[in-house]
C-alpha cells in the first residue's frame, strides 16, 4: 500500500508512470470481464425465452421430457454465466415453473425439483422481487401436488411471518383454513383411499398458467393460457367498464395468484386474475372505449383468445357497401391529410407482437408502439394521395398531379370505400405459412411446406423492395420459427398494415391435382375449400361451443370486397407466370373459406396456394430456385396489378422518388 501511495505522489518519473498505467489497466479488466459475463447471461436468457416460446407453441402431445430438460439447462446457464446478472432471478423462477409443468405432464417427482428450485432462489436472492411468489408457490406445491399438509402449513405460516402485508396474505390465510378443514375431513373419512382419489382428481383440474396481450390501432388481443379444456362464461359490467370471464373447473397457477397488470395502453387498462371461488378462476379486463368483444378456445396448447374492439372509423363500417362511382377529379381534389408521417425505413423487418407474459418470471413492461406507428388520430395521414405527399414533402404540387386518374372499380363494378376515398397501400405483410414444429404438408420426396413458403416469402419481399421501394414489407417470420395462427393477423394489425398475403402450398389425395388457388375470408363455398381450410387450420381448431363467436368475426369482416379483388389479382399474376412453364399450372379459381390465419385482419387479406406440393412434378419444380423466383414474380405481379387498380402504384413510386 505504501508503494502505491509513493507512485501516486510521484507520477512524473517514467518508471512510476509505466507502473501506474499498468495498475490502472489491470484494474479495468475485472469490470470489463464482468460486463462481458452480464451480456452473455442476458443473451442466454433471451435465447432460453425464445426456446420456451417455441416449446409452448407446440401441441402437448409433441412435447418430450428431454425438451423440458434442455430448457431447464438453458435457464440454469444464465446463473452459471453471471450470478449477478439482472435476468438471473427470472431465469431461476422459470426453472421452477418448468419443473412444475414436468410434474403435471411426466412424473410427480419433478414437483420436489420445483420446490428445490424455488428454495434455491429464496436462499441465494433473499431480496428478489419474486421472494413472496416463490414461497407461496412452494406451499401450494406441498399442499396440492405433494399432499404434505404438515409441511404446507409450516410454509404458509412462515409466509405470513415474513410477508404479512403481501397481496397474497388473504389467500394464505384461506389456505390454512382449508388445511384445517381437510384434517377434520380426514378424521371423519370412512376411507383414506377415497380421500386420496379425491385429491388426485383435484390435481388434474386444468390450471390458468399465463396471460399475454398486445395492442393494435382498433383492437386488443388477450391470450389466456390454460393447460386443459375448460368451460367459461363472460359478461360485461359498467361503471367502470369491465369484461370478465369465469373459467369453470379450473384453478389458478400460483405464479398468477393475485396478479394485476397495469396496461394503460390501447383499449385495455388493467387485467386482474384471481381464484374467485373453489373451482372458478375469474379474469377481469378493465377496458376503455370498447364497442364489442369476442372469445374462442383453441387447443394444442389450450388457450382462450379474447379480442376487444374499439371505436373504429365510421366509414370503415361501410367498406363493402355499394356507393356511387366518383367523378373524375385530380388528386389535388381528394381529401387532404392532416399530417405527414415520418418516412420509415425501406424494409420494416419482422417484429413479433409485443407480448407480455403474466407470470412470476416476467414483470410486464408497458407495451411499446411498433416502429413507424402513429397515433390513431393520424392514421389516415399515411394513406394519402400522391399529390398531397409531394406537396408536403417539396412545398409545391408536382406537374403531373392533374393527370392522375381516379381508382378503377373492382371486377364486380363496385367502388368500395377505399377507392372512393383514394386510400393507398403503404405497408404489406407477407406471411410465410407454417414454421417450426408445424411443417405443413410434405411432398413425395420430403420437401416441407414451411421451408418452401419461407423462401418464396423472402424472394417476394426482395422483389417489392427492388421494384416498389416506396412500400414497406413486414414479415410474420424470417426464419424457421413457429408463429401461432392468431398471432399473425395480430402482428399485421399492430403494424397498421394495408395488405396481408399468406403463402401456402396445396395438397390433395389426388396426386395428379395441379394448379393455383387464392382464398379470401368468408364462409366456404365448396367441399374442396372446406378441406383446404381444415388442413391449414389444423393447429388452431376452435371448440364447438365457440362457433358462434367465430361466425360473428367472419361475418363482420369489412374488407371482403377488397380481399376478393386482391385474391383475383394474385391468382391472375401467379397462374399466368407459371403457365409459361407448364400449361397445367392453371388457375383453379378464387375461393372463400374460414381460414383462422385471416380472421381478425383489419386490411384486405388473401391466402395463396402456390402449387400442389403433393404432385410429384410440382414438387420437383418447387425444389429449383428459378421456379421459386417465378412463383415470387407471379405473386408480385398480382400485388402490382392490385395497386394499379387502386392507383396506389404511382403513389408508392412517387414516395420513393421524393424520399430520394
Amino acid at each position: 500500500m505504501r508503494r502505491v501511495e509513493l507512485l501516486l505522489n510521484n507520477p512524473n518519473r517514467p518508471a512510476h508512470r509505466l507502473i501506474l498505467a499498468t495498475l490502472v489497466v489491470v484494474s479495468l479488466f475485472p469490470s470489463a470481464a464482468f460486463a462481458q459475463k452480464k451480456a452473455a447471461a442476458r443473451a442466454q436468457y433471451e435465447k432460453a425465452e425464445k426456446q420456451r416460446t417455441a416449446l409452448e407453441g407446440r401441441a402437448q402431445r409433441e412435447r418430450a421430457l428431454k425438451d423440458y430438460a434442455q430448457l431447464v439447462t438453458a435457464y440454469r446457464r444464465v446463473y452459471l454465466l453471471s450470478p449477478q446478472a439482472p435476468e438471473v432471478t427470472s431465469a431461476l423462477l422459470a426453472v421452477g415453473e418448468l419443473y412444475q409443468e414436468m410434474g403435471r405432464l411426466f412424473d410427480e417427482k419433478y414437483f420436489q425439483s420445483a420446490v428445490d428450485a424455488y428454495q434455491f432462489l429464496l436462499h441465494e436472492y433473499p431480496t428478489s422481487r419474486y421472494r413472496d411468489d416463490a414461497l407461496f408457490t412452494i406451499a401450494q406445491i406441498q399442499q396440492e401436488d405433494l399432499g404434505d399438509l404438515d409441511l404446507a402449513e409450516k410454509t404458509y405460516q412462515e409466509f405470513l411471518k415474513r410477508f404479512p402485508r403481501s397481496s397474497k396474505a388473504e389467500q394464505v390465510k384461506q389456505a390454512l383454513a382449508d388445511i384445517a378443514t381437510e384434517r377434520e375431513q380426514e378424521k371423519k373419512a370412512a376411507s383414506k383411499k377415497a380421500l386420496a382419489e379425491e385429491r388426485e382428481q383435484e390435481r388434474k383440474i386444468p390450471q390458468v398458467t399465463g396471460i399475454r396481450h398486445w395492442n393494435a390501432e382498433h383492437y386488443t388481443r388477450i391470450v389466456i393460457a390454460v393447460d386443459g379444456a375448460v368451460k367459461y362464461q363472460s359478461d360485461r359490467i359498467a361503471n367502470p367498464d369491465r369484461i370478465y370471464f369465469d373459467v369453470y373447473r379450473a384453478k389458478l397457477s400460483s405464479t398468477l395468484a393475485g396478479k394485476t397488470l397495469e396496461v394503460q395502453n390501447g383499449f385495455l387498462k388493467t387485467i386482474r386474475v384471481a381464484q374467485n371461488q373453489a373451482g372458478v378462476v375469474r379474469v377481469v379486463l378493465e377496458v376503455d372505449k370498447v364497442k364489442d368483444y369476442s372469445v374462442f378456445l383453441l387447443p394444442d396448447p389450450y388457450r382462450m383468445v379474447v379480442d376487444i374492439y374499439g371505436q373504429q372509423l365510421t366509414l370503415a363500417k361501410a367498406e363493402s357497401a355499394r356507393v356511387e362511382p366518383p367523378t373524375s377529379k385530380t388528386s389535388s381534389e381528394q381529401p387532404a391529410p392532416k399530417a405527414e408521417r415520418t418516412e420509415p425505413s425501406r424494409i420494416a423487418r419482422a417484429k413479433k407482437p409485443d407480448e407480455h407474459e403474466t407470470t412470476a418470471a416476467k414483470t410486464p413492461p408497458a407495451p411499446e408502439k411498433p416502429a413507424g406507428k402513429e397515433p390513431a388520430s393520424e392514421a389516415a395521414a399515411r394513406k394519402e394521395s400522391p399529390a398531397s405527399t409531394a406537396r408536403e414533402s417539396t412545398g409545391k404540387a408536382p406537374a403531373s398531379a392533374a393527370a392522375v386518374p381516379p381508382p378503377q372499380p373492382t371486377r364486380s363494378g363496385q367502388y368500395t370505400m377505399s377507392r372512393v376515398l383514394g386510400l393507398k397501400i403503404g405497408r404489406i405483410v407477407i406471411d410465410a405459412g407454417h414454421g417450426g414444429h408445424d411443417t405443413g404438408t410434405i411432398g413425395p420426396t420430403g420437401l416441407m411446406e414451411k421451408d418452401l413458403c419461407l423462401d418464396i416469402a423472402l424472394r417476394l419481399g426482395k422483389l417489392i423492395e427492388e421494384r416498389l421501394p416506396g412500400a414497406e414489407v413486414v414479415y410474420t417470420r424470417e426464419d424457421d420459427t413457429f408463429v401461432p395462427l392468431e398471432n399473425r393477423t395480430a402482428l399485421a394489425n399492430q403494424a397498421q398494415a394495408d395488405l396481408f398475403l399468406s403463402i401456402h402450398a396445396n395438397s390433395s389425395r389426388d396426386k395428379s391435382a395441379r394448379g393455383v388457388e387464392a382464398y379470401y375470408l368468408n364462409f366456404a363455398s365448396s367441399e374442396d375449400a372446406v378441406e383446404v381450410a381444415a388442413r391449414e387450420n389444423a393447429l388452431s381448431q376452435s371448440s364447438i361451443h365457440e362457433l358462434q363467436d367465430l361466425l360473428k368475426k367472419i361475418a363482420r369482416n369489412e374488407k371482403i370486397e377488397e380481399s376478393r379483388e386482391f385474391a383475383s389479382e394474385i391468382l391472375d399474376g401467379l397462374s399466368k407466370r407459371l403457365q409459361r412453364v407448364s400449361r397445367y399450372n392453371k388457375s383453379r379459381g378464387v375461393k372463400k373459406a374460414p381460414f383462422v390465419v385471416l380472421i381478425g385482419a383489419n386490411m384486405p387479406s388473401v391466402l395463396a396456394e402456390i402449387s400442389f406440393l403433393s404432385n410429384p412434378t410440382d414438387e420437383s419444380l418447387l425444389k429449383k430456385g428459378e421456379h421459386r423466383t417465378r412463383v415470387a414474380e407471379g405473386l408480385f405481379r398480382g400485388i402490382e396489378k392490385y395497386l394499379e387498380g387502386l392507383k396506389s402504384l404511382s403513389y408508392n413510386r412517387s414516395r420513393s422518388d421524393i424520399s430520394q
